[in-house]
């Protein structure tokens, strides 16, 4: 009866160690969830801002077409008096500029900075050029910051789990059916563990 007594309490106090164990993990599972999960909507509004100030620049872009192709036409047509001309071409290449301007500054603002190359920066982040984060980048990094998440939605499916079958198995007191929980939460257990440290894995590799 002792022995049984002594075994009992030796399963008790094992149990309740791999429990604590298993909580401590999935609190840090818990905390790396909310931190990527927060660094994707981050991603995910500076995408949206990024392609904004991509639109804008389109209609600056198209606004600045419409007034040189208005000059080329109106050239073309012989509408504009001889001593006007050389103003008049001045003015076109300078809006030529411009539009080239803006169609480099949409392709910065799309694809990054360091997609481009330093020979492409036309456009600075508070004075400082080659320091654009492109809409394209944003959305590749919440991709993989929604990927990281699903795999820590995935340990943590597990180890709630894990601690569910650990509760079950100290409360029961049948001695085959208790072993059979505690093994099923160990086991759980371990693949939420492989799970959370494969999600910060991934985490890692974020860009």
């Amino acid at each position: 009866m002792a022995e049984s007594e002594g075994s009992s309490k030796s399963f008790e106090m094992v149990c309740g160690v791999l429990i604590a164990v298993f909580a401590a993990v999935l609190a840090i599972t818990d905390l790396g969830a909310g931190k990527y999960g927060d660094d994707e909507l981050i991603a995910h509004n500076e995408k949206g801002e990024a392609y904004l100030w991509y639109q804008s620049k389109g209609i600056k872009e198209t606004l600045v077409e419409g007034q040189r192709d208005t000059l080329q036409a109106l050239v073309a047509a012989d509408a504009i008096r001889p001593e006007q001309r050389p103003a008049v071409d001045a003015l076109v290449h300078k809006l030529d500029a411009k539009v080239q301007r803006y169609g480099k500054e949409k392709k910065e603002i799309l694809l990054g900075s360091s997609a481009v190359g330093e020979a492409n920066w036309v456009q600075d982040v508070n004075g400082v050029m080659g320091k654009i984060t492109g809409a394209n980048q944003w959305q590749v990094r919440a991709d993989a910051l929604n990927d990281v998440g699903d795999t820590f939605d995935y340990s943590t499916f597990f180890l709630q789990l894990c601690l569910v079958f650990g509760a079950i198995s100290l409360v029961i007191q049948r001695d085959g059916i208790q072993r059979t929980f505690f093994w099923i939460m160990n086991g759980l257990g371990v693949i939420g563990m492989a799970v959370s440290i494969y999600a910060f894995h991934l985490a890692s590799q974020v860009p």
